[in-house]
């Protein structure tokens, strides 16, 4: 079992307060956090979008394994993951990801790397735990 973590640290209220997030590897340290980036576009980072980050890097990865899978190797893979935050019943929730997909990969047949990539969407473990989402793609091979 691979077991990986994440931290953050709150300070204040909600809308006046922030944090602070890292990662196990300090690739991200202490990277600011807090009501305005969520919701109002404001500087540092928020759930959200480290949610989409995760989601495009495990979708590229797992897809160059289902590429190799069918004997393809992929010259590049480009994956983004635009999660969707919404007011629902008094509070929020994640209710959508949508996936955009664009992969240069010698001998792949438009048939075969649609097949993969609706496999990969389905199959990479960060889709997995995100199944209370609508998650949708557009893969396009070039």
């Amino acid at each position: 079992m691979i077991r990986k973590h994440g931290t953050a640290h709150w300070s204040g209220s909600i809308k006046e307060g922030g944090g602070e997030v890292s990662t196990q590897t300090d690739v991200l340290k202490s990277a600011p956090y807090g009501f305005n980036a969520r919701f109002e576009g404001g500087p540092g980072t928020n759930p959200e979008e480290l949610i989409g980050a995760a989601h495009a890097a495990c979708f590229a990865m797992a897809m160059s394994l289902g590429l190799g899978n069918e004997g393809l190797t992929a010259d590049d893979i480009d994956a983004k993951s635009t999660v969707s935050l919404e007011e629902v019943d008094g509070g929020f929730a994640i209710t959508k990801i949508h996936l955009d997909v664009t992969a240069k990969v010698p001998g792949a047949t438009p048939e075969k790397f649609a097949e993969v990539a609706e496999a990969t969407k389905k199959g990479c473990p960060v889709s997995k735990v995100l199944t209370g989402a609508e998650i949708t793609m557009d893969a396009k091979l070039v």
